[in-house]
């Protein structure tokens, strides 16, 4: 067994299936709250639902497609570094 403790090292490979976790369920709900915006967004304005309710849907959209993009190209910055 010490042969495969010396081959493994299990606390980086814990640490990069959390990180992997992590980020896969971070821009995952990123980009729901986007789609949930956007959609908000287009049925305020289908239906008028005022000037600051359609604002407020727009910029949670923007605001969750800007996580998103922006932890896509954290992970790859990452990936291309080291």
């Amino acid at each position: 067994m010490d042969s495969v403790a010396t081959i493994v090292d299990w606390a980086a490979l814990a640490q990069t299936a959390a990180a992997a976790l992590i980020a896969g369920v971070g821009i995952a709900f990123a980009f729901s709250v986007a789609i949930y915006g956007g959609t908000r967004f287009s049925e305020l304005r289908r239906h008028d639902g005022g000037a600051i309710a359609v604002a407020a849907a727009a910029a949670v959209a923007i605001a969750g497609l800007a996580v998103s993009i922006a932890g896509v190209v954290a992970g790859l910055a990452a990936m291309l570094s080291g």
